[in-house]
């Protein structure tokens, strides 16, 4: 599986952005994704996931009411729309994926990476 992540760019705070994670491969059928980020000098942290059928999604309380996690399965794409962007918001946002059903919290339950997006919101 390969994840190809784009949409970021520099944004003022307030502002909205949506960044996309494109998966392709050989075989794409029950990926279970995710969106994690990660600021300089701080850990990699969840963002929010979505299970493979899109039904279920768990999102980050930081960022709950703020941002949410959709995809668009024939497209193989999952969506991350990002509305009132805060200056803390501001980190390479990776998207995640690995084979399964249920949706996935951890970075250890997920094998298959994209290279990050990085966003940046100015105050």
């Amino acid at each position: 599986v390969q994840l190809q992540a784009s949409g970021g760019g520099l944004v003022q705070a307030g502002g909205s952005m949506r960044v996309s994670c494109a998966a392709s491969g050989r075989t794409l059928s029950r990926l279970t994704m995710g969106w994690f980020r990660q600021a300089p000098g701080k850990e990699r942290e969840l963002v929010a996931a979505i299970n493979y059928s899109g039904d279920s999604t768990i999102v980050a309380d930081s960022v709950k009411g703020r941002f949410t996690i959709s995809r668009d399965i024939p497209k193989k794409t999952v969506y991350l729309q990002m509305n009132t962007l805060k200056p803390e918001d501001t980190a390479v946002y990776y998207c995640a994926a690995d084979y399964g059903l249920r949706v996935r919290t951890a970075i250890a339950e997920y094998d298959y990476w994209g290279q990050g997006t990085q966003v940046t919101v100015s105050s």
